[in-house]
């Protein structure tokens, strides 16, 4: 049980609608929660209690017209900014294009080397990276990485290239203001050192063409009011009978994840403040990476054997380690962590026209401890998310489109 929660906004307004900006409004109606009333067999544990599982669900629509030109629709259940999840591996799809925007705003390509020094004695560096087919970090290969295989690491290495403050400024200029992204990812270093960043720089052809010194955010960005949660977590191998302070932890609210898939996929069907400046090959190299199958990618080459299919597919495939289908692609960035699963996809059939966005938490976490390896991914989590994708899926099969959309912008290439 959550012991302390900040304030909760109203969630129906005079006319229906979610109090949100402007141009993020969704139907607070009761579409979704109808929706999945019509599975009990799927979720009717979940939907007695939605509180306890902090449950969040955003789906969008998508109707094209005769130009293919989208129309959105998008429904929410139970989405409330102020209802704390710990957004685990999804801040690593914003860091990933934050970085490619910067790179642009530099003119470097991202294929470029990036070589990590440090400045402080719990700073790490990097100069080669043995994943890569020659043998040296970049800005590609560490997206790469994070869309595969969600590595922890190569996400280190962004957050440090775009540094703490410019990495929250920027989104909360862009409109993204429900947004803390505060710490590094599986690291020891307190909230203090991860407000300096690593010096860096980028070579090619053996000059240094861009030199960035060590960085320091002037601000911080905790949150306002404490968040403690759950009854007790491990440390050290010893039980503490108190809730877990995530006061200081990273946040990135359903609705802002919602908002930033949008605008990867469809920037030109959002307000251009809310747009990220990348490249026609930006947008493709993310399309890819985003859907490829971990079996499908030359480098990192260990990918082939040690990932399967659905590593990290939740929604519709809840992590399934059969083959999956080929036709159906999940564009999506998920994450776990602290009994929080997430999925965030837009997700495409090629074969059948289908389309439309999908982003949801469940917490998962029964014992209500922290830190213990004791999360109920497999048994509460997993199944939910795969039902939800599922359910969904299912109910675009059966609904009348006037056109057939044209996907072929999201049909790439991919290693093989």
């Amino acid at each position: 049980m959550i012991l302390f929660r900040v304030n909760k906004l109203p969630f129906y307004l005079l006319f229906g609608l979610f109090s949100l900006p402007a141009f993020a409004q969704f139907q607070s109606d009761s579409f979704i929660e109808k929706l999945l009333k019509k599975h009990p067999e799927r979720f009717s544990e979940i939907l007695k209690t939605p509180e306890k599982y902090h449950v969040q669900i955003l789906y969008t629509k998508i109707d094209r017209n005769k130009k293919n030109e989208p129309h959105f629709t998008t429904h929410g259940y139970q989405v409330n900014n102020a209802d704390y999840f710990y957004p685990a591996s999804t801040v690593k799809l914003p860091a990933i294009v934050l970085a490619l925007e910067k790179l642009n705003r530099l003119s470097i390509d991202k294929y470029t080397v990036m070589l990590t020094d440090s400045a402080r004695p719990e700073q790490s560096s990097v100069r080669r990276d043995t994943t890569a087919e020659n043998g040296l970090p970049s800005i590609a290969h560490y997206a790469k990485k994070i869309l595969l295989a969600s590595d922890n690491d190569a996400f280190n290495r962004l957050y440090e290239f775009i540094g703490q403050e410019e990495f929250n400024e920027t989104l909360h200029a862009k409109g993204y203001q429900n947004v803390r992204i505060t710490h590094r990812l599986e690291s020891p270093l307190s909230a203090e050192s991860n407000r300096y960043t690593n010096p860096v720089r980028f070579v090619k052809d053996g000059k240094t063409v861009y030199e960035q010194p060590e960085k320091y955010s002037a601000k911080t960005y905790f949150s306002p009011t404490a968040i403690l949660q759950g009854k007790g977590f491990l440390k050290n191998g010893e039980l503490v009978n108190e809730p877990l302070d995530f006061t200081q932890k990273n946040f990135f609210a359903l609705e802002e994840q919602h908002k930033l898939l949008k605008a990867i996929f469809f920037p030109e069907q959002v307000p251009e403040q809310q747009r990220f400046n990348l490249t026609k090959e930006d947008y493709t190299f993310l399309y890819q990476y985003m859907s490829q199958f971990p079996v499908e990618t030359s480098f990192p080459a260990n990918y082939t054997d040690d990932y399967y299919d659905g590593y990290l597919k939740f929604l519709i495939f809840g992590a399934t380690k059969t083959r999956l289908p080929r036709h159906i692609r999940l564009f999506n960035k998920s994450g776990d962590a602290y009994g929080y699963l997430l999925d965030n996809a837009y997700i495409a059939d090629f074969e059948k026209g289908i389309e439309f966005m999908l982003t949801a938490v469940i917490y998962a976490n029964e014992d209500q401890i922290f830190n213990d390896n004791k999360y109920d991914y497999e048994t509460i989590g997993l199944p939910f998310l795969a039902n939800l994708g599922k359910t969904i899926f299912e109910y675009e099969l059966s609904r009348k489109r006037l056109n057939r959309p044209d996907l072929e912008r999201f049909e790439v290439q991919y290693d093989k």
